[in-house]
C-alpha cells in the first residue's frame, strides 16, 4: 500500500489509527508508519495496549489479541503510541479515529451519526476510522439531506461545494467483503478524492498470525475481507 501511495506522488500520508491491535507485526506496524506518516491518530486498540483503555472494555477475540500485543510491543513503541491523540486537524480537515461524538469509540454507520458528525464540525472535509469500513458522505446543507454510502476501490468523488465525511477504510482488516487493503487519497488543490484498494499477501499473513498463536477467526477473516 505504502508503494501505491509513493507511486500516486502523495504529498504526506496520514493514519486515523489502529495501528495495532489484531496483527502478528505490530513492532514493525508501528516502525512503519512512525518512519512513513507525518500525521496519526490513536486509535481503540492502540490506546488498549498502552494503558489508555481498560482491557475489559474488549471482548473475545479482541481482548486476546490486545492482550498478546502487550506481551510483545517494544518500549519505544508503546511510547510513541501514548503521545498519538484520537483526533486531529489540518487546513481544511478535521480527523477523528471513530466520530467527532466520541473520537475513540463511536462508529459512522448510521445516517442519525453522521447528520450529528457534520454538526459537530465545520471543515469542509471530515476523515473518520474505525468501523473498518470504507465510506463517502456528504451534506446538502441548505436541504438538510445526507447523501452518498459504501464507496469501494475505484470509487472517485469531487470534494468542492459540498462538505464531506469520509472513511478511507482499513488496511490491515477490511470489513466490506473485498479483503484488499483499503486507502483514500486526496487530492485538496483538486478538490477530488479517490478510494483504491491495493493486493497484499493474505496468505503470508494468515501464517504469520496463526503461528503467533492469535485466535483463528483474525485470520480467518483476511480473506473475506469481513
Amino acid at each position: 500500500m505504502l508503494t501505491d501511495i509513493l507511486r500516486e506522488g502523495a504529498d504526506e500520508v496520514w493514519c486515523l489509527g489502529d495501528v495495532i491491535g489484531y496483527g502478528p507485526h505490530p513492532n514493525e506496524c508501528c516502525a512503519l508508519i512512525r518512519e512513513r506518516t507525518s500525521l496519526c491518530l490513536s486509535g481503540n486498540h492502540d490506546l488498549a495496549v498502552v494503558g489508555g483503555l481498560d482491557v475489559s472494555d474488549f471482548s473475545g477475540d479482541a481482548a486476546v489479541a490486545v492482550r498478546w500485543t502487550q506481551d510483545v510491543l517494544e518500549a519505544g513503541h508503546a511510547d510513541w503510541l501514548r503521545s498519538l491523540a484520537p483526533r486531529a486537524e489540518r487546513e481544511g480537515v478535521q480527523l477523528f479515529h471513530g466520530s467527532p461524538r466520541d473520537p475513540v469509540w463511536d462508529y459512522v454507520l448510521s445516517d442519525e451519526v453522521a447528520v450529528a458528525s457534520f454538526g459537530l464540525t465545520d471543515a469542509p472535509i471530515v476523515l473518520v476510522g474505525h468501523s473498518h469500513v470504507a465510506l463517502a458522505l456528504w451534506l446538502d446543507e441548505a436541504a438538510g439531506m445526507l447523501d452518498g454510502g459504501q464507496a469501494p476501490g475505484g470509487t472517485e468523488l469531487p470534494l468542492t461545494g459540498r462538505r464531506s465525511l469520509l472513511n478511507p477504510g482499513s488496511v490491515g482488516q477490511p470489513r466490506d467483503g473485498d479483503p484488499q487493503a483499503a486507502w483514500l487519497l486526496l487530492d485538496l488543490d483538486a478538490g477530488s478524492c479517490a478510494f483504491h484498494r491495493t493486493s497484499y499477501d493474505v496468505d503470508g499473513a494468515q501464517v504469520d498470525a496463526r503461528a503467533a498463536g492469535l485466535p483463528e477467526a483474525l485470520a480467518a477473516r483476511l480473506q473475506v475481507g469481513l
